[in-house]
C-alpha cells in the first residue's frame, strides 16, 4: 500500500471514530435527560442518571482528543500539498478544541448544582440551584453554537487541500467548503436569529453530508496517487 494511501485511510478511521462519539453527547444524552423550560424535571433526569450524563461529558473530552489527532493525521496528509493550508487548518482545529474542553465546564458545574452536598452550596435553595444548573446547561448549548463557527472555518483549507491534491476528487474539496460556510452560517443564525436555528439546521443538512462523503472516500477508496512517468530512454 503507498504511503500516502495508508495516510489516507488511517485519517478516514479517526474521522470516522470522530463522528460515532459526536452524536452521542450532543443529541442523545441532552435529548434523553434534558426537559427543554423545567429545571426540577430535568434535575431528575440528570440525578437519575448521573452514568449517562457523565459518559456524556466524557465523550464530549474524548471527541475533543479524537479532533485534534485527526488534524495532525489530515496534516501528515496534506502537508506534500501546502504547508500554509495544512497548518492553518490545525490552528483552527486546536482553537475549536480549547472552546470545546472549556464548554465542558458548563455540564460539570450543572451536575454539581443537581448534587448539591457541598457546604458551600447549602447557602442556596434547591429550586435556586436546580435554575443555576439550567443556566450552565444553556451555557453549554450556546456554547457549541459559538463553536459551530471553528467547525465550519477548519473546513475551508481542508476543503482547498482536498481541491488541489491530485489523489481525492476535486467534487471533495467543494463540497468540505460549501459544509464549512454552511456551519458558519448555522453558527450566526443561533446568535443573531436563534428562533430560526431548527430552520436553518433542516435546510443545511445537505451541506453537512460532505464530511460524510469524505469520510467515506477516504475509508473504502483511500488516496489514489498517479503513478510518475517512466524516463525517457
Amino acid at each position: 500500500m503507498h504511503p500516502t494511501d495508508k495516510a489516507a485511510r488511517v485519517a478516514g478511521l479517526i474521522y470516522l471514530s470522530m463522528v460515532l462519539t459526536g452524536p452521542f453527547s450532543l443529541i442523545y444524552v441532552p435529548g434523553k435527560l434534558i426537559v427543554r423550560g423545567n429545571a426540577a424535571a430535568t434535575a431528575n433526569n440528570i440525578l437519575a442518571h448521573q452514568t449517562l450524563f457523565r459518559f456524556g461529558i466524557l465523550a464530549d473530552m474524548i471527541g475533543a482528543i479524537i479532533f485534534i489527532c485527526l488534524a495532525m493525521a489530515l496534516h501528515h496528509l496534506f502537508s506534500g500539498v501546502s504547508k500554509a493550508h495544512a497548518s492553518l487548518m490545525v490552528a483552527l482545529v486546536l482553537v475549536s478544541a480549547a472552546v470545546g474542553f472549556a464548554n465542558i465546564l458548563n455540564n460539570v458545574a450543572a451536575l454539581t448544582l443537581f448534587r448539591g452536598g457541598a457546604d458551600f452550596l447549602s447557602a442556596i435553595d434547591k429550586p435556586q440551584r436546580d435554575a443555576l444548573a439550567m443556566l450552565f446547561l444553556r451555557l453549554n448549548g450556546q456554547g457549541d453554537i459559538l463553536n459551530e463557527t471553528f467547525w465550519g472555518l477548519w473546513l475551508l483549507p481542508f476543503g482547498i487541500l482536498v481541491f488541489r491534491s491530485r489523489f481525492l476528487p476535486r467534487f471533495l474539496g467543494v463540497w468540505l467548503i460549501v459544509n464549512g460556510f454552511a456551519w458558519v452560517a448555522l453558527s450566526f443564525t443561533g446568535i443573531l436569529l436563534s428562533e430560526y436555528y431548527g430552520v436553518a439546521f433542516r435546510w443545511a443538512q445537505p451541506a453537512f453530508f460532505g464530511e460524510i462523503a469524505v469520510i467515506l472516500w477516504l475509508l473504502i477508496k483511500g488516496a489514489k496517487v498517479q503513478p510518475l512517468a517512466a524516463p525517457a530512454a
